[in-house]
């Protein structure tokens, strides 16, 4: 019995190295793509690392404590360059996404915190798309594409569900760069932002409701569609679904 729990700990410890190195690998390759991509990343990088931990270094220096903090300021400026790489990179994979069809479900698809998410409840045979986002503010209607076509969407959309949500806010936001839009890197931002109306207890009870719902336009695929695709079996595919 002693061997094989010693043999399964030896076999956990060996799959959590091996986790553990496929995500810096994951991590280095992230980098070399992004660092082909971007000019400035090795620069704000290490300029945020020297900045950060000479700031450190200084404080200490006034305080009598300098070589104290200047292990805290390597750290605090190692934690920086990695939160400036993250950033970079994030604004890359938006930049790209951006103006595909199905990108505004994948950046609601990838929100921290509590939400649920129906993508394409509503969409067209030209890739257009609203997706229903449930979470303590209320409802939420993202739609993407054709603004004339998907306002029309999303008056469909939210008009089918305000007999089940009662006095629930429902927001409405159309993702793109024109006036009166929301660009697709600032849309999760936009949406925990919006004030807290309703109780935990209160989103699952509305997500029992609306799961009652069937989704319509659902062959939408997830994910931002790549650029140069063809979109013809899709779009078959949609009307099939109507």
């Amino acid at each position: 019995m002693a061997k094989q729990d010693k043999a399964a700990k030896k076999a956990a410890a060996k799959q959590r190295r091996q986790a553990f190195g496929a995500r810096i690998k994951q991590i280095f390759d992230a980098f070399k793509m992004q660092r082909r991509e971007d000019r400035l990343l090795l620069p704000l990088m290490l300029g945020v690392f020297l900045g950060v931990t000479a700031v450190a270094f200084l404080l200490g220096m006034i305080w009598g404590l300098h070589w104290v903090f200047l292990p805290v300021g390597l750290a605090l400026g190692v934690l920086g360059a990695v939160i400036v790489f993250g950033r970079r990179v994030q604004s890359t994979v938006y930049r790209k996404a951006e103006g595909q069809p199905g990108a505004a479900g994948w950046a609601l698809d990838n929100m921290r915190g509590r939400w649920v998410l129906s993508q394409a409840v509503a969409g067209t045979a030209q890739l257009d798309a609203v997706h229903r986002l449930l979470g303590r503010p209320g409802v939420v209607l993202v739609g993407e594409g054709a603004p004339h076509r998907v306002k029309s969407l999303m008056a469909q959309e939210k008009k089918r569900i305000a007999r089940l949500v009662g006095d629930t806010p429902i927001y409405e936001i159309m993702v793109g760069n024109e006036e009166d839009q929301v660009p697709l890197g600032k849309l999760q931002s936009k949406v925990t932002r919006l004030p807290r109306n309703i109780s935990a207890a209160q989103v699952n009870q509305l997500e029992n409701r609306l799961s009652a719902l069937a989704n319509r336009g659902n062959a939408m695929p997830k994910g931002p569609v790549p650029q140069g695709a063809k979109t013809r079996n899709v779009q078959r595919a949609m009307r099939r679904a109507k």
